[in-house]
């Protein structure tokens, strides 16, 4: 399922075991890190003696990854930190802010959820400064405030929430060696993009492997896809709308969204296998043509977390590669990137954790995280030097270019239609059904539910 980006770019190298949250992983002053914002921090913030509460998402290794970066905060600041992740924190912090027992901290994987707890109270505001830092220091800054903005109990809207640590599903996955023999370019254009598309076809080759199989899930990365197209078809706020439900589900914006996707997905000489066997290949097989020899595709559409399903072995930057899923030329919509990611929100409020949003604003808490595995950022001062190779460095860029990022739609729609009908719904199109009617129905699942 989409919920499978909480392991995000995490295979594309290797984690390092951690030691205890008190532990420094890299010295203080030591490497390219930005050490002068941590200093600068350490010198204006003492919270000596006083301890916060963190609850997230974040298990096994991500766990200790997060654990890494708290220890500088707690080195700086002499305050103590307890995190505690749980596979099950939808479900947990709900609970305890009900029961009146929230942590200080809590890191959300989906904005919806901040939403409904700010609405009903639960969630402190955070410092209006904030939402100017975001601006100014994140790329696409505008987006990620919008993206945590929302209204409070009194109808005003606040922004609720810091994004830190984002996912990135805007990618095609190649085989370098594979684009070099057959003579192929990296697309710059979805134009260019179309025309690799069918140059491939007529050489002989099929372009795509495309997988929907998902168990229950079975036909969320058709959403990815069409979500991407919203993207690049229509401007961010037409995306918005069909997001909140402004704009219906079979708008035209939303049906030519829809048979963008298809224009890839229902042309039998595109995909691997024909356009039939797209609902049935699960998606975790579905690159595997990729590493075959003759090549049976040669890309594939998916995000960051998908090389944990390729060969074993798979060198990242040699063995396989990727690009960002371009935009039309013609259309002049910029960069923009679909993704995920987490976000902090204050539960209980307290001057510590208060400093601890503030911590997320240092270059150096984007740095250690980095320097080690799994982690993306926005933020245009975190200095790229500390990845530990080309690859990451190279997914990060595609964030501090894009010119508008918006969130997962499926994540943001009610569950019923987002991980339900919307799912169900591309499997019926790419399978037969036009794109009209299955937007059609869509549309008439969520009014029902209204």
């Amino acid at each position: 399922m989409k919920k499978m980006l909480l392991a995000t770019a995490a295979s594309l190298a290797f984690a390092p075991a951690m030691g205890m949250a008190q532990d420094l992983k890299f010295p203080v002053g030591e490497g390219d890190f930005n050490w002068d914002s941590f200093n600068a921090y350490a010198e204006a913030n003492d919270f000596s003696g006083q301890t916060i509460d963190i609850t997230g998402p974040w298990t096994g290794a991500d766990d200790a990854l997060f654990s890494s970066v708290i220890a500088y905060f707690e080195e700086a600041t002499g305050a103590t930190v307890n995190y505690s992740g749980s596979d099950s924190f939808e479900q947990d912090i709900v609970i305890s802010t009900q029961a009146n027992s929230a942590p200080n901290i809590a890191v959300f994987p989906q904005p919806g959820l901040v939403a409904d707890l700010a609405k009903r109270g639960a969630i402190t505001p955070l410092d209006p400064s904030t939402a100017d830092w975001i601006k100014e220091n994140y790329a696409a800054g505008q987006s990620w405030v919008d993206l945590a903005t929302f209204p409070g109990p009194d109808g005003n809207a606040n922004l609720y929430a810091m994004p830190y640590k984002i996912d990135v599903k805007s990618l095609v996955w190649y085989v370098p060696e594979a684009f070099e023999e057959a003579g192929y370019e990296i697309p710059e254009t979805m134009e260019d993009l179309k025309a690799l598309t069918q140059q491939i076809v007529d050489d002989g080759g099929t372009p795509w492997c495309i997988g929907l199989g998902s168990g229950a899930a079975t036909g969320w990365p058709a959403t990815d896809w069409v979500e991407d197209m919203m993207l690049r078809t229509q401007e961010p706020s037409v995306y918005d709308q069909w997001v909140s439900h402004e704009i219906p589900f079979n708008d035209p914006a939303v049906v030519g969204a829809i048979e963008e996707y298809g224009w890839f997905a229902k042309n039998d000489d595109f995909v691997n296998g024909g356009s039939a066997n797209v609902a049935t290949t699960d998606f975790r097989d579905s690159p595997g043509g990729l590493f075959q020899f003759p090549p049976e595709c040669y890309m594939h559409h998916q995000a960051t977390f998908i090389p944990t399903f390729f060969p074993e072995g798979t060198e990242m930057g040699t063995d396989v590669d990727f690009f960002y899923m371009p935009a039309y030329a013609e259309k002049d919509l910029g960069k923009p990137v679909l993704g995920a990611g987490t976000m902090f929100a204050i539960t209980k409020d307290s001057e510590t954790a208060q400093g601890f949003i503030k911590f997320l604003q240092t270059p150096i808490a984007h740095e250690i995280w980095m320097a080690q595995s799994g982690f993306l950022t926005p933020y245009t001062e975190a200095n790229t030097a500390v990845f530990p190779t080309d690859s990451q460095r190279a997914l990060n860029d595609i964030l501090t270019n894009a010119t508008t990022f918006r969130f997962d739609a499926s994540d943001l729609m009610p569950g019923e239609i987002g991980a339900g009908a919307f799912w169900t719904g591309m499997v019926d199109y790419t399978t037969g059904a036009d794109a009209q009617t299955v937007a059609d129905q869509i549309e008439e699942r969520w009014k029902a539910i209204k």
